[in-house]
């Protein structure tokens, strides 16, 4: 037996070869997308604690007045020197910035690293129960091929 999508259960040697062929191959696409969206929340998660390291070590009284060079694209950048060391611009998403002191900055990006850990954690549930689901289904059409025609095709007959 394996857990469907809204929790009823299936009779997996009812189903004939074909059937769990199909059922198999969803079943890897769901792993594969869900696999996918866990590493692009790691990723962003990762993105965000950068964040606060750069807030730490990039925005600190030390590299006042400083030359660096300021991002205008992903390829362009212009000269320039850090005037104010407690306070900066935060992207705060859809395109809107918020001008936020150092510290509300490093509690904003640690809030997402903390929100994102909470949905990394629940994906990564999800992928386990999946995974497992996929399992069962492997191990059960190993053991129809092996069985022979009689366990496949006609779905009723060789039980």
């Amino acid at each position: 037996m394996a857990a469907g999508e809204k929790g009823q259960q299936i009779d997996l040697g009812s189903l004939s070869t074909q059937q769990l062929s199909q059922v198999k191959k969803q079943l890897d696409d769901e792993v594969q997308h869900l696999s996918n969206s866990y590493q692009n929340l790691r990723a962003a998660q990762q993105k965000f604690r950068d964040c606060v390291l750069t807030i730490k070590q990039g925005v600190a009284e030390s590299v006042r007045d400083k030359p660096l060079l300021v991002p205008l694209t992903s390829s362009l950048y212009v000269p320039g020197k850090l005037s104010d060391t407690s306070h900066v611009v935060v992207d705060v998403g859809t395109g809107f910035y918020v001008e936020k002191t150092t510290e509300d900055a490093q509690k904003f990006y640690n809030g997402k690293v903390e929100e994102l850990g909470t949905n990394i954690k629940e994906l990564e549930n999800i992928v386990n129960g999946k995974a497992n689901n996929l399992r069962v289904v492997e191990e059960v059409l190993r053991q129809k091929v092996l069985a022979g025609p009689q366990g496949g095709q006609g779905g009723g007959e060789g039980g």
